[in-house]
């Protein structure tokens, strides 16, 4: 008996290795649902709102490096998805995202819920089509599913509601071959970027996403070179810890003193696996060599020297057997001052925050003195917060972070040690994507601890999911940095010299509203209450939300703060005391 559209879909989404489907049901999917309903081993997961879904599905296919997939209705269902999408896309995520289409005859007749889905989805996916006969398939499902792994992104495939239900009248098995290529630069390249590390004083590696797959090469890389190494937000997991002994955190707006000053103080970098978009933050006039898969990106953002097109690991390989071998009759060591001067910075960075996150800071001499600037309301500090969780986590936790503060205060207490993992909206810098990340990552394992860092105002953006986490009994630990703002947004606003508009979120107590919905909810207030508070959030069995009132008024330091921002802030600050004494604010 030949097959229908939904079922030839579904088949191969099972043949792929996909075990969960992410959407919201309705007519043109119902045929699909129900093959979903049919089939072993790969699950409905029925979300309150299509973008959690996307989200959701984005986050799997990062964590597995398998298809993501999620669906939407006809019209406003398939528009819902298109955050989440876009997520998936700056993220280089493979997702195979399937779109509900009114039925065939009535295609641009301006029917109820139409909207034209190639050209809607026409930015954000490298492969769209709609399927106008059964006959298209499996070819069509191929041709989309190589495409989301070949080039690394989203393939909308477009089913019109008459069409999911309808038999195929030549069937076969869908055929995929989807093994990756490893790609390595030209030897003349290879050469030219050695000889110029060779001559080099002082090298600093930066580090992203795109070289976790090579660690071992990449830390023998930065021995043989004595080079301190950056790294960027996405390649905290997988290059940190004490058994990294060169990695000195981050750069940024979110990073530390010590990363900017290793780049600075490098005459020669060495960018692997990165296309860190900050321009700001590259110092100038440097040597620069770069490694990447994508041709496209050397160069983009810095000038380079000399490009290395090619996998990370591969390259690096090439590089160390092409670097000077040690003289005859010495040691061979380079010189390491730039190494230890820039892990010596570290240290001293990192124990100063170890300070700001002690629960007891604010009862010491210097944290009254602060904390009558910075804490009146002697709020539990958000360093305190994530220090505790980092503490207490397992080391096989899967962390999500929602996009502004929340994410300074994971990247810098947080150590992605062992075998933790990391997600989160770091490319496209959507708000609400922590807790729907979270979903489809307990997802793929429900016995494997999920923590969600979770703004307050993203967690309130996509409220309705938390039915989905307790409908599913999916155990994720949603901590909420409660400081009853846009936080990221404030700091933005007083760093310019404005003062603070618009931030102000009229929370409601979301441990009680977790308890309306049928998840334990616990709110904390008090610092000497917090350890134990995320004791029993850890230990407490299925999904727990933990409510934490932190300070909104806690300052997040860059690693070069200008004199302009601190001008600002200062001059903000004068403004916003002057308007809490009467001032309208229109002034």
């Amino acid at each position: 008996m030949a097959r229908t559209v939904a079922r030839v879909v579904v088949d191969a989404l099972s043949e792929l290795g996909v075990r969960q489907v992410f959407g919201v049901v309705g007519d043109a999917l119902n045929p699909l649902t129900d093959a979903l309903r049919t089939t072993d081993g790969v699950e409905w997961v029925g979300c309150r709102h299509e973008e959690a879904a996307a989200f959701a599905a984005s986050a799997q296919s990062q964590l597995s490096g398998t298809l993501g997939v999620c669906m939407g209705t006809v019209g406003p269902g398939s528009v819902h998805l298109l955050n989440g999408l876009y997520d998936a896309a700056k993220s280089h995520a493979p997702v195979l995202a399937i779109a509900g289409q009114v039925p065939l005859g009535e295609l641009g007749s301006d029917y109820f819920q139409e909207v034209d889905n190639d050209a809607l989805f026409s930015d954000v996916a490298v492969f769209r089509a709609t399927v106008t006969s059964p006959d298209q398939l499996p070819q069509l499902l191929e041709l989309a599913v190589r495409n989301a792994f070949g080039r690394k992104g989203v393939a909308v495939l477009t089913v019109p509601g008459d069409l999911g239900d309808r038999e195929l009248s030549t069937d076969r098995p869908a055929r995929f071959s989807l093994n990756p290529p490893v790609t390595r630069p030209e030897e003349s390249a290879v050469r030219e970027a050695a000889a110029l590390l060779d001559r080099a004083e002082r090298v600093t590696l930066f580090v992203g996403r795109g070289a976790r797959h090579a660690r071992e090469d990449v830390l023998a890389l930065a021995d043989r070179l004595a080079a301190p190494m950056v790294l960027t937000l996405k390649a905290k997991e997988g290059f940190e810890g004490d058994a990294n002994p060169f990695q000195v955190g981050q750069t940024g707006l979110i990073g530390n003193p010590a990363a900017a000053s290793a780049l600075e103080d490098a005459d020669t970098l060495l960018l692997l696996g990165t296309d860190f978009p900050y321009r700001d933050w590259y110092p100038e006039g440097r040597t620069v060599v770069q490694v990447d898969t994508e041709a496209t990106h050397i160069g983009r953002r810095v000038p380079v020297e000399v490009g290395l097109v090619g996998d990370t690991g591969a390259t690096v390989r090439d590089l160390l057997s092409h670097l000077a071998a040690p003289a005859a009759g010495t040691d061979g060591a380079r010189d390491r001052s730039h190494l230890e001067k820039a892990r010596e910075r570290f240290e001293e960075w990192r124990t100063g925050q170890a300070r700001l996150a002690d629960p007891s800071h604010d009862k010491g001499l210097m944290g009254r003195l602060r904390s009558t600037f910075d804490n009146r309301s002697d709020d539990i500090r958000p360093e305190a917060l994530a220090a505790v969780v980092d503490r207490l986590a397992a080391d096989d936790a899967v962390f999500t972070s929602d996009t502004g503060m929340a994410t300074v205060w994971l990247s810098r207490f947080v150590e992605m040690r062992g075998e933790r993992r990391l997600i989160g909206s770091y490319n496209l810098g959507s708000m609400a994507n922590a807790m729907p990340q979270a979903l489809g990552a307990q997802c793929l394992d429900r016995e494997r601890q999920v923590v969600a860092f979770c703004g307050d105002g993203g967690l309130s953006m996509l409220l309705g999911d938390l039915m989905t986490l307790k409908t599913h009994r999916l155990p994720v630990k949603l901590v909420v940095f409660d400081n009853r703002r846009l936080g990221m947004v404030k700091l933005e606003q007083e760093q310019a010299g404005l003062p603070e508009f618009g931030t102000v979120l009229d929370d409601p107590d979301f441990a009680a509203v977790a308890e309306a919905m049928g998840i334990p909810g616990i709110r904390v207030t008090e610092p000497a209450e917090l350890e134990k508070a995320v004791r029993r959030a850890f230990d407490t069995p299925g999904p727990v939300l933990l409510d934490v009132l932190t300070n909104p008024d806690e300052v997040a330091v860059p690693a070069k703060p200008s004199v302009e921002q601190g001008w600002g802030f200062a001059v903000a600050k004068v403004k916003e005391i002057v308007r809490s004494h009467g001032d309208d604010g229109t002034a």
